[in-house]
């Protein structure tokens, strides 16, 4: 098969995936236990938000065209603090002392700051004009009743978890977690808490493609190392298809013991590409066994690493009742001049700004795909496309956030 444009393979995984990908089952969670999962049913308002003109300063709730022109000198006609109702209903040439979160008064408009007040006993001098609305939010300015305010398909982070709170969802109905089944191949791969030989290397891959999943919202099971032998081979991958989604890291290149292909050939899967034109990670397999998708992954652990937020990730989306979203690239600025050779489409480790007091990006200078320490310092991988071979400092260039 020849070497798909990064952009074509995602697009095959993407329409591979939903052909065979079911409604995941559904079940209802407590709220605190919310994050990280799937939201399987769109949330509505259950009243209007705010439910009341709530000031976003302490200050004077004023009528602003009584303080069109300053300094200005207003009746106080009381206080009015956060969790009790208004009182008051404002005439010209009033105000009422009003705190950060509370119900603004009856014909208010606007909230003047308390640092732009001068108070004298019942009366209180401003000396700031302001626009009607400013530090006043409107009733059902943020969300009507009955306004969808979460849709389904959302992946529940902090920010979210905060919205159901609000709108008093103490349970909240999520999408069933994908099992991702997790294989790692190779006679010199030893679990983590082995003490290798000097030819030997720990199975970190498994456990950083298992954090991958997690951050998707799928499920990992991590099975045992399969080692360069056949009918071992066969044998965890069939394991494996026993899950929603197969995850194979090494086993994929050119060499006399790289199994998975065969594996997968004799096992009748589809496989719909087997290499991308990308760097790290151009061996790539992608195959579905029956209606279980299947990547076979680099085993150098950046490119595993690269390829799953690329690649694999669309399909855990999909398996998660999510819908899969574009790259979240972004232009950035570089820092320096970049060039590379414009052959295949590179995802390079690069941070922005880090102890530098700006906001451009800067690649992370490693050893290779195998420069774990090296990857553990960026934030974002610097895109180089495979059109173009050099960059000046102070150019933008695509990152994409990690």
């Amino acid at each position: 098969m020849s070497a798909l444009h990064f952009q074509d393979a995602r697009a095959i995984v993407f329409e591979r995936v939903r052909e065979c990908a079911a409604i995941p089952a559904t079940e209802t969670v407590p709220l605190d236990a919310a994050a990280g999962r799937v939201l399987a049913g769109d949330v509505l308002a259950d009243r209007e938000y705010p439910p009341f003109n709530r000031s976003a300063r302490d200050g004077f709730a004023v009528i602003a065209q009584d303080v069109a022109h300053v300094p200005a000198t207003l009746e106080v006609l009381g206080e009015t603090r956060a969790g009790e109702p208004s009182r008051f209903n404002l005439e010209r040439g009033q105000t009422v002392e009003i705190m950060t979160g509370a119900p603004g008064p009856e014909g208010a408009d606007a909230v003047v700051m308390v640092e732009d007040s001068v108070r004298a006993g019942n009366s209180v001098t401003l000396q700031r004009t302001i626009a009607a609305g400013r530090n006043l939010i409107m009733a059902g300015s943020e969300a009507a009743k009955g306004d969808c305010v979460l849709p389904s398909g959302v992946l529940i982070a902090h920010p979210q978890i905060a919205l159901l709170g609000t709108v008093g969802c103490a349970t909240v109905p999520v999408y069933r977690e994908p099992e991702v089944a997790i294989l790692s191949t190779g006679d010199e791969v030893l679990p983590v808490d082995a003490q290798p030989e000097s030819y030997q290397i720990r199975n970190s891959n498994a456990h950083s493609l298992a954090a991958q999943v997690r951050r998707r919202g799928g499920r990992p099971r991590i099975l045992p190392v399969a080692r360069d032998e056949l009918d071992e081979t066969r044998r965890r991958i069939e394991d494996g298809l026993r899950s929603d989604m197969l995850l194979l890291s090494g086993g994929v290149s050119m060499g006399k013991h790289d199994l998975v292909e065969q594996v997968l050939s004799d096992l009748g899967a589809e496989i719909f590409f087997t290499r991308v034109r990308v760097q790290p990670g151009k061996p790539l397999v992608f195959a579905r066994v029956g209606g279980t998708p299947v990547f076979g992954l680099p085993g150098n652990p950046l490119s595993t690493m690269v390829t799953f937020e690329v690649f694999a990730s669309v399909a855990v989306d999909l398996l998660g009742g999510r819908s899969a979203s574009p790259l979240p690239f972004q232009q950035v600025p570089l820092a320096e001049p970049f060039q590379h050779k414009p052959v295949l489409t590179r995802f390079l480790g690069a941070r922005i700004g880090g102890e530098y007091a700006d906001s451009r990006v800067r690649p992370e200078r490693g050893q290779g795909s195998g420069d774990v320490a090296a990857f553990a310092r960026v934030d974002c991988l610097l895109v180089a496309s495979e059109n173009r071979g050099w960059w000046r400092a102070g150019e933008p260039i695509e990152v994409m956030p990690l």
